[in-house]
């Protein structure tokens, strides 16, 4: 694994960045916008996801950002819920439903891993990132 020196340096941090622009062009290009409350609820917690990310990277050790990918991994799974509720009022179709869910669930997978990592890194003894 290479240097990480920022939260933005992680690919899941880009990868919930991504989910979140999706979102928002959702609601561009449909009736979603009109939807405020299932627009509000996608957009939150597709945000949740990067946000959490990044505040548990700037905690300090392992077992805190361990703490905030659990719920950033938890949100995807509601961003993925909200989403078919999208697809079941036409907001969007089954080819994009397909994508959206497979790289959700992708993004949910590095999550995990990064997980099992920082908990080896915790019987370690050792860091995942070294402290500024």
């Amino acid at each position: 694994m290479g240097t990480i020196k920022q939260f933005e340096d992680l690919e899941i941090w880009q990868g919930a960045r991504e989910i979140c622009q999706i979102v928002y062009q959702i609601k561009e290009k449909s009736n979603l916008k009109s939807d405020f409350r299932l627009y509000d609820q996608l957009n939150g917690s597709s945000g949740s996801i990067m946000d959490n990310i990044a505040e548990g990277f700037e905690r300090n050790g392992n077992k805190e950002f361990n703490q905030f990918l659990s719920i950033a991994k938890a949100s995807c799974g509601e961003t993925r819920s909200q989403l078919y509720r999208a697809f079941d009022r036409d907001y969007i179709n089954q080819d994009e439903i397909n994508i959206y869910r497979k790289k959700i669930i992708a993004l949910s997978k590095q999550i995990s891993s990064l997980m099992n990592y920082l908990q080896k890194c915790d019987m370690k003894g050792t860091k995942f990132r070294n402290e500024p």
